[in-house]
């Protein structure tokens, strides 16, 4: 028997011991029914402990790499006005594609036409999402070598850069032998899936670390999993796929000296309802992230900079309000007032621009 139906049935034995009225009886029941309740925990937390060094501040530059999930959250450092760049080649699902990509980063590689290829009408490469994909080869070329260049600066200037692995499942494409980052709608024929093993992927991420801390020995590097689901690829195959992930990052934590946050298991365990997910039941919704995002803080940040950021989280408010008279003394008081606080708030912190 739950809680809710012991201490009901025990309410129900003190009513009929004291000889009360019922609807007195069923008044008292209520009340106590809802401080026990009040008292009641519905979720299972997980546990999350302090982070102790080289917590995230507004002096802090963070690359997010990595799959949707890191740009839900990366969104919210934009918004909150830290210094951050978010996947300069676009989404990447998995580790193979990220450890690319940090190798051609630091060697500076320079993207010619043999990178790409045309198909629907458009140039793509299979290293970069489709987001940086054109109808011009031209245009693309110059994206994927200006992305590129943002990568190898920002890899040097990072204080913490953030991995999150969506999925090992990854696709080589038969042509060339080689795995791809992205399949941009090629047929799926042209392709052989195939899992990363636990061992595939620990010395995959042994290797990104490995090369990341080559140019900048004093970045922070945290991993997490996506808590996203990867159906296409199957109910079962997803759950192989993500506990492949976890099993890797967590067989290099302490040899490597990285962190892992738990995004994944805080969704599993804490947010186990449909309501926490947007219209195709997959991706988060707005509040799932909003939660994330808060734990997330809660971990990584101090308690001056999260009231910081509901200072400029209350600016951007302020800016985003939409007025009935935009001509009006009380609107211009409101301006005015609005431009002090900024300005207040940037001798601080010059980093912070609205």
């Amino acid at each position: 028997m739950n809680t809710y139906n012991i201490t009901k049935r025990m309410l129900f034995q003190e009513c009929r011991s004291d000889n009360l009225p019922n609807n007195n009886c069923f008044i008292i029941l209520r009340q106590e029914l809802y401080t026990n309740l009040n008292f009641m925990q519905f979720s299972t937390q997980i546990p999350l402990k302090k982070q102790q060094r080289n917590l995230i501040d507004y002096h802090s530059n963070v690359l997010m790499l990595g799959s949707c999930f890191s740009e839900n959250i990366g969104t919210k450092f934009q918004y909150s006005k830290f210094q951050n760049t978010i996947n300069p080649f676009g989404i990447l699902f998995h580790p193979k594609a990220i450890e690319n990509l940090i190798l051609n980063a630091i060697n500076k590689k320079v993207y010619t036409e043999e990178d790409l290829f045309f198909n629907n009408e458009q140039w793509h490469c299979f290293e970069a999402h489709s987001k940086l994909s054109n109808p011009s080869k031209e245009i693309v070329l110059q994206q994927l070598n200006a992305s590129i260049l943002l990568m190898n600066k920002q890899l040097h200037k990072a204080t913490h850069i953030i991995i999150t692995l969506g999925t090992a499942w990854c696709y080589r494409f038969i042509e060339t032998d080689k795995t791809v980052a992205n399949c941009h709608k090629i047929p799926q024929k042209k392709f052989l899936k195939e899992i990363l093993s636990v061992k595939e992927i620990s010395e995959s991420l042994a290797s990104i670390v490995t090369l990341i801390k080559s140019i900048n020995k004093e970045v922070s590097i945290l991993f997490t999993v996506s808590p996203v689901r990867h159906l296409k690829d199957g109910f079962i195959e997803n759950q192989q796929s993500k506990s492949h992930l976890i099993a890797a990052i967590h067989s290099i934590i302490k040899e490597y000296n990285v962190s892992y946050f738990p995004a994944y298991e805080i969704v599993m365990d804490e947010l186990r309802n449909y309501r926490f997910y947007a219209g195709d039941m997959i991706h988060l919704n707005q509040t799932a992230i909003d939660y994330i995002w808060d734990k997330f803080t809660e971990v990584w940040m101090s308690d001056k900079t999260v009231h910081l950021i509901e200072k400029v989280n209350s600016i951007q408010k302020k800016i985003a309000h939409k007025p009935f008279n935009s001509n009006s003394k009380q609107h211009q008081k409101f301006l005015d007032y609005l431009e002090s606080e900024i300005k207040e708030l940037q001798i601080q912190f010059p980093e912070i621009r609205f």
